[in-house]
């Protein structure tokens, strides 16, 4: 890759305004940290919008700024009031965020929303488009921009996207409630990279794509028609050092040099020096759990009477989307339970909760983490939260605790923090206790190991390795593609066949000549198909032959009136164009009894599946079953069958959606060497999809040209995409 460009929804930097004199100021947050250095590392651009409403100022500031931003290597995506309400506000954080973060019941689903937040990525793609070239990656993040992949694949097919999730992606059964899910769906899968804070979205995620789309998911990466993208997970951290170093020098800071938050926190302790400090830090956002926060730890004060006067909760809550109804009634909830707890507990000289409802500078937030004995960290649902991992690192003596969240994505990288139920009042109370009563010995181990690992798998690292993987993601494109067959190689593959005297064409038919329906008798040949075939065996120089896993009466009925020959049940019966049915294989079934019961008993258990019974083998369907379920049934049933058979030369083969048990030594592979039988073929082609096609590659001469559908690893020597190109490549020969 060239260059690396970073698209979100804001740029890294805010306007400053002194009168006529603008400015920018540089974030401070996460991701402005980790990405800065990645795209002018790279040589790339930033694209955003800049945090100002285009139809709010005139056009000669808006170029000024635009003119400070590309300074930057920055640049601006205007949007106008209208755009930041339907697209931001509206759909992004009325029906994204809450659906997301399982508040359905908060989930607006307006059209008009709908239509806005499609446009405005729209904008995004179209900025990223015009700034990038060929063989360049962009890295696209967050909910707000999950169109944007696709938009920006379907023009630049040429260039590597990574998108990254900041936030939960939830599971099937709530993302399936979203009206545009299969919109949504699409748009994350125009990028070859999707990145997750967790494992557990990263599932999620897969579980939509099957149940929606059916595509294929083996391991972390996703087969669709034309590409395979990887999706894993990367948690995101922090710059450790930079919170590290502000603790260091706010430890070392003499009585003049303290802000007025740090002297006053020098008073608290110096008129009780046994008291404790807890601290909660978030934006005020009904995802953080804020009044159950509260309410725990009212019950921490009823239940534990001996610490009231003693302890003090420090609460920080940033005021968010305050025009939203929502969070108009939260702060009103918040406020009343403040006021309760203070009233209830509190004195002259004691107030148990010190609420602030505004941000603060980082210092004070350093000189907050410096000074509390306890975090406390409770978000109903979150993504990720970095403010544990922020008081971690400016733990510079190691002592303290952390109670969080287990629904906090952070809570799989630090197991040693006291892990809590956010809606047990009762557990976190007593957890409460537990953290203010621990031994310090206890607090700097817990401490130093959550500090080495935040450490080691800071925000550049995170950066670093999802960088890593997007090169990785290139190179699999790269190598999978090599094999595809293009326009200028399917020209040479007509001419090598117009050259040839002699053919042999071996053709699968499930997923290579025809589609796979759900009920495989649907799936006979319709009209298109049956010209290609009419036109290939009119040629006296064409042998062709039908192989496949189907039954001989199905594939004669279908093929009835065609010189074709046919090879079923992979391998065991064989028909030449004049001739009768022989086999090719001497099998029997009198293994059938034995293994029908073992089927027939997954059949009960897994809706939408059944069995097929051919001659000589037995298959277990399950295209119409649940994806999830059908997989995890058919793992079942391979290792049950195994156990079954090992007294018996039977086989189990894994096709697309289906498991057969046939009689042993037998494959496509086999049988196509017999039917050349040292023939004088001077062109031999074979196209199959799935694994059971793969013995006919691997023991077909080296010369034969060999072709896989899909994009799957294979012993071919070519690959096409779809049954469409299969028919399409048939057509030119």
């Amino acid at each position: 890759m060239q260059k690396i460009h970073i698209v979100s929804n804001r740029l890294p930097f805010s306007i400053k305004e002194d009168g006529e004199n603008i400015t920018l100021e540089a974030s401070v947050g996460g991701l402005a940290t980790g990405m800065k250095s990645i795209y002018k590392d790279y040589g790339g651009t930033w694209i955003g919008w800049p945090g100002i409403d285009s139809d709010t100022i005139s056009n000669d500031k808006m170029e000024a700024i635009d003119n400070l931003f590309i300074e930057e290597k920055c640049a601006s995506v205007h949007l106008n009031s209208e755009e930041i309400h339907l697209f931001y506000e509206g759909f992004s954080n009325r029906t994204i965020w809450p659906l997301f973060h399982y508040f359905t019941q908060f989930a607006d689903f307006n059209q008009e929303d709908w239509e806005t937040y499609k446009a405005v990525n729209q904008k995004f793609a179209d900025a990223a488009i015009e700034t990038m070239d060929d063989g360049d990656a962009v890295w696209v993040h967050d909910y707000q921009l999950l169109l944007v992949p696709e938009m920006i694949k379907s023009k630049k097919p040429n260039v590597t996207i990574g998108f990254f999730l900041h936030i939960p992606f939830p599971s099937y059964e709530v993302f399936r409630m979203l009206p545009w899910r299969k919109e949504i769906i699409k748009g994350m899968l125009g990028a070859d990279l999707i990145g997750f804070h967790t494992y557990d979205y990263e599932r999620h995620f897969f579980s939509c794509v099957r149940r929606l789309f059916g595509y294929e998911i083996s391991f972390n990466q996703i087969h669709i028609e034309e590409r395979i993208i990887i999706a894993d997970s990367f948690p995101m951290g922090i710059d450790y050092e930079k919170f590290l170093k502000s603790a260091q020098e706010v430890g070392m800071k003499s009585i003049t040099e303290k802000s007025e938050l740090h002297k006053e926190l020098d008073k608290y302790f110096l008129s009780s020096p046994d008291r404790k400090l807890i601290l909660s830090i978030d934006r005020l956002d009904y995802t953080k759990g804020i009044p159950n926060r509260l309410k725990a730890f009212a019950r921490f004060l009823e239940k534990y009477p001996e610490f009231r006067q003693k302890v003090t909760l420090i609460m920080l809550a940033v005021p968010s989307r305050g025009q939203v109804d929502h969070y108009q009634q939260l702060k009103k909830e918040v406020d009343e339970l403040v006021g309760q707890i203070n009233g209830a507990y509190g004195s002259i000289n004691y107030t148990p909760i010190w609420y602030f409802y505004r941000s603060l500078p980082f210092n004070n937030l350093i000189e907050l983490y410096s000074s509390c004995d306890v975090a406390l960290i409770t978000p109903v649902r979150d993504g990720m939260n970095l403010v544990a991992k922020e008081y971690v690192a400016s733990r510079i003596n190691n002592t303290g605790a952390l109670i969080l969240s287990e629904m906090a994505g952070v809570a799989k990288e630090m197991g040693e923090a006291l892990l809590i139920n956010p809606v047990d009042d009762e557990e976190m109370a007593d957890c409460i206790h537990q953290a203010l009563t621990m031994p310090v010995d206890e607090q700097k181990s817990r401490m130093s190991f959550m500090k080495e690992r935040i450490q080691r798998y800071d925000v550049f690292k995170w950066a670093n390795e999802f960088i890593k993987s997007l090169k990785k993601a290139e190179s699999i494109q790269t190598d999978f593609l090599a094999k595809r067959i293009t326009k200028q190689l399917a020209n040479k593959l007509v001419e090598k066949y117009s050259g040839s005297k002699k053919r042999a064409i071996f053709l699968d038919y499930d997923g290579t000549l025809a589609h796979f329906k759900k009920n495989p008798l649907d799936a006979k040949p319709d009209e298109e198909l049956h010209s290609i075939i009419k036109n290939l065996t009119s040629n006296k120089q064409n042998t062709v032959t039908i192989i496949s896993g189907r039954d001989r009466y199905t594939l004669e009925k279908w093929f009835n009136g065609h010189k074709v020959n046919l090879i079923c049940e992979h391998g065991v019966w064989l028909k030449t164009v004049d001739g009768e049915w022989e086999m090719l294989t001497t099998v029997n079934n009198n293994w059938m009894p034995n293994v029908r019961p073992v089927m027939e008993n997954f059949v009960d258990r897994t809706p939408g599946s059944f069995i097929e019974e051919k001659n000589y083998s037995l298959v277990w369907h399950y295209r119409k079953s649940e994806p999830e379920q059908g997989e995890l049934r058919a793992n079942e049933l391979k290792d049950e069958l195994n156990t079954h058979l090992s007294n018996h030369n039977l086989e189990i083969m894994e096709g697309n959606k289906v498991i057969e048990v046939k009689s042993g030594g037998i494959n496509k592979g086999v049988a196509a060497l017999k039917f050349l039988n040292n023939q004088p073929f001077d062109f031999i082609m074979a196209i199959g999809d799935d694994w059971t096609d793969e013995f006919m590659f691997r023991e077909l001469p080296e010369s034969a040209v060999t072709i896989k559908v899909g994009l799957k690893h294979t012993k071919a020597a070519y690959k096409v995409e779809s049954v469409d190109a299969v028919r399409g490549l048939l057509k030119m020969m």
